[in-house]
């Protein structure tokens, strides 16, 4: 099980049974999981994929994945895994639209990032990110993350791969 990290205004704790609902209402919002994996999923999918987070992620403890809560809500999903993707460690996260726009991103990714670097002890944080999601691409700038590379997926579209090394 992950540890527990706070923000000043976020939550970061293991996923409960209770929060099965929640979960799938944030990976079923079109506007929240355009941009994740391979996009959006049938729910059933996604229900599959929050039990595997008990039954495989937390199990065999696989990596360490969160829920992101505010004023006790679930209001997004954080992860840090290592994927070939990126030969190295990768963070994912996601929050709900109602919390975009008010700089829980930025608190969301540099609390990531930070646990990368002094819990995990890597020398470099990366992360995946859509070329189309401008939003993303720029809070990842602000937070000194630098584009290194171009994935090319199989629609066509590029996925950039982006990277911050520990200062």
């Amino acid at each position: 099980m992950p540890p527990t990290l706070r923000t000043p205004r976020l939550l970061l704790d293991p996923y409960t049974p209770q929060d099965e609902e929640g979960f799938v209402a944030l990976f079923q919002d079109t506007r929240v999981s355009r941009w994740m994996g391979d996009g959006p999923s049938p729910e059933a999918d996604d229900r599959a994929l929050f039990g595997r987070i008990f039954t495989k992620v937390y199990a065999q403890d696989l990596f360490d994945v969160w829920a992101v809560r505010r004023d006790g809500l679930l209001v997004g999903h954080a992860e840090i895994k290592r994927t070939e993707a990126v030969d190295g460690h990768e963070i994912v996260y996601a929050l709900a639209p109602e919390a975009w726009g008010s700089g829980l991103g930025t608190e969301l990714a540099e609390a990531l990032v930070a646990y990368g670097f002094r819990a995990l002890g890597l020398s470099e944080v990366h992360a995946t990110v859509d070329e189309r999601n401008a939003a993303s691409l720029h809070l990842l700038g602000r937070i000194g993350f630098a584009h290194v590379r171009d994935i090319e997926e199989d629609d066509g579209s590029l996925t950039q791969v982006l990277t911050r090394p520990a200062r």
